[in-house]
């Protein structure tokens, strides 16, 4: 059977079968619903249900709790229509999604930015042209059938004389993909992509000023962003803040303060949870979203684009809604590993 869904309270509608998820249907029929990692694991897509009946697949009780579930809230990455069904999302973005592809790129070149963190640029055809947001995704698709997801670092503004995606990677120990990036993988190779995908990408329809907050290689996204509003004159008051365990966590320190030259209204903050006496750190400390409410406590006029490790996006979402940050302005990207994925699904 085939059910309408309307999104509220921009009207727009689509329509999805029994068998795939709101999500699915949505991506399918281009409506730019907002989502992270489509596996239950994050939360990016939780909305309210307002009529309807749905049911919810696998998940992560820390993405949708039981008792925000009572409270009609639904992830769309993992719930199934039974009825037409009234959802409430006000971050809906408009119509005329870039076109979801499948492409083999090549490895133009391997770059260690940090011990643990890889930056590998991809080479992407010349005979097909591949649009995206700055701040979009795209998944690796390996042999046996398994995905892996990695922001594009690097703004369509900005793409060079070479068409190529810059990705920032970071060794997971055991894991499938990375234990390959980090040790045998060579220039030249040939993998395949589909994307883009994701909802996080910069709104322009507001003049608000804006706080950029990276944790890791969550800051991949964030600089496409920067460079987006460097190449497209965004004048907007920004505040960057990155955090890291270490100072080598803050692998791309050198390229932010670069940018502070050509673009006055950009302010940068990095901080450091975990420093050596040895490394010398005689900057910020402490929990990266904590610096931010140090330096803003009242976040009513502001948009936050965050992306990091889950558990810095939802202390964040928590925390910047008590210092009067609307839910709709607050835009995430919360990077979730395979063991992410995998634990505590229920």
């Amino acid at each position: 059977m085939t059910f309408t869904i309307t999104v509220e309270p921009s009207g727009r509608t689509f329509t999805a079968t029994e068998h795939e998820t709101l999500l699915a249907a949505a991506i399918r029929q281009g409506i730019g619903l907002p989502y992270g990692c489509k596996d239950g694991a994050c939360g990016s897509c939780k909305c309210r249900k307002l009529a309807g009946e749905v049911t919810h697949g696998p998940h992560q009780s820390k993405a949708l709790s039981a008792e925000e579930e009572a409270a009609g809230l639904i992830l769309t990455c993992c719930a199934t229509a039974h009825s037409d069904v009234v959802i409430e999302s006000r971050q809906v973005t408009e119509a005329g999604a870039y076109p979801i592809k499948k492409l083999p790129v090549r490895v133009l070149s391997l770059q260690r930015a940090a011990p643990d963190v890889m930056i590998v640029r991809l080479q992407l055809p010349a005979t097909e042209a591949f649009q995206y947001r700055a701040g979009q995704y795209v998944e690796i698709l390996l042999r046996d059938g398994a995905r892996r997801a990695y922001s594009m670092a690097n703004a369509p503004q900005v793409l060079q004389d070479v068409p190529q995606l810059e990705l920032h990677i970071r060794h997971m120990p055991g894991g499938k993909f990375t234990d390959h990036v980090f040790g045998a993988m060579k220039e030249k190779e040939i993998l395949r992509i589909e994307g883009p995908f994701g909802s996080f990408f910069l709104r322009e329809d507001t003049d608000k000023p804006i706080i950029l907050l990276a944790s890791g290689t969550g800051f991949a996204p964030i600089k496409a962003i920067v460079q987006q509003m460097r190449a497209q004159g965004i004048e907007r008051p920004t505040w960057l803040y990155w955090g890291g365990r270490r100072p080598h966590d803050l692998y791309e320190d050198a390229w932010v303060r670069e940018q502070l030259a050509a673009m006055p209204q950009l302010r940068y903050v990095p901080v450091v949870s975990d420093a050596l006496p040895e490394d010398g750190w005689t900057g910020r400390t402490g929990f990266v979203h904590q610096a931010v409410l140090a330096d803003h406590p009242d976040l009513s006029g502001f948009e936050v684009y965050a992306c990091g490790a889950p558990v810095v996006v939802e202390s964040a979402r928590r925390d910047y809604a008590a210092a009067g940050l609307p839910e709709e302005a607050f835009y995430a990207d919360a990077f979730t590993s395979e063991a992410d994925k995998a634990a505590g699904a229920s």
